[in-house]
């Protein structure tokens, strides 16, 4: 279970992998913000030696606040996020569609993003995003599609924040991507058309259902929790983070599956034991 840098915001990367490590998650997601630290991995070698943890995934910086983070062009962006993984050991970057505004990196985006893939065993994850309500209109902004089923990418992301804001059948969405689904993003929505992250197991998402399909289907990729604490006390973010984990390792472990050589020790006050 890796715990995404954004779940921190806006405190500093450093107090995410702190946080991580005290409260037993595995790995860090980093995502990369305007912090400098985000970014540099000189910084967060010495943060994962700090703490004992791994990064696991990089997420490049596609959100609105990061427009101008190494340049303005989402391949530009892309490029120096699949550098940084490959810095730090990790396996996957994850990467929004182009907004419809980026037109020059919508042209060939698809095209780009598999050249790049050729590259690289970084695993290029495109997320699954949402569209946005505009004069009481749901109108697409992201090129070619919020939905990136609409494209034939290697890997893609499954957040479960975005299933909700978009009305996606989140179960449907990771059956269609199959083998190809490689990253998950732990939280969950009400249904509103907005980006909420909540804590999984607060909103409408089929979270635990989620976590139980993946572990079945033999899932290779990683869980990062990515939920929203903006606003909160140090405690009360804490105890977020702790209930995601908490939840997140409750549904992994109640679809484990059985070894087939388990010896199975009957319960003693089970009559069938006798």
């Amino acid at each position: 279970m890796l715990l995404s840098t954004a779940s921190a915001f806006p405190e500093p990367v450093s107090a995410a992998f702190s946080m991580a490590a005290d409260l037993g998650y595995d790995g860090v997601e980093v995502m990369v913000m305007t912090e400098v630290a985000t970014r540099d991995p000189d910084t967060l070698l010495r943060l994962m030696d700090t703490v004992g943890l791994p990064v696991r995934s990089v997420h490049s910086p596609c959100l609105l606040i990061t427009a101008r983070v190494w340049g303005t062009d989402p391949l530009v962006k892309l490029a120096r996020s699949i550098d940084l993984a490959e810095r730090l050991g990790a396996t996957t970057v994850v990467v929004h569609p182009p907004f419809v505004w980026q037109r020059a990196a919508a042209a060939n985006w698809v095209e780009s993003v598999a050249e790049l893939q050729s590259r690289t065993d970084i695993r290029i994850a495109v997320e699954n995003m949402f569209p946005v309500k505009v004069a009481r209109a749901m109108v697409n902004s992201y090129r070619p599609h919020w939905d990136p089923l609409s494209a034939d990418y290697d890997w893609y992301t499954l957040d479960l924040s975005h299933t909700a804001a978009s009305a996606s059948d989140a179960m449907q969405m990771a059956h269609t991507m199959g083998d190809r689904l490689g990253h998950l993003h732990l939280a969950d929505g009400s249904g509103a058309p907005k980006d909420e992250h909540l804590v999984p197991g607060r909103g409408g998402q089929p979270c635990g259902e989620m976590l139980e399909y993946l572990t079945r289907s033999g899932f290779s990729g990683a869980v990062a929790v990515e939920i929203n604490t903006r606003g909160m006390s140090r405690d009360a973010r804490e105890e977020d983070m702790a209930e995601a984990l908490t939840f997140a390792r409750l549904h992994l472990a109640d679809s484990a599956p059985v070894p087939p050589d388990a010896v199975l020790t009957p319960d003693p006050g089970d009559p069938a034991a006798d």
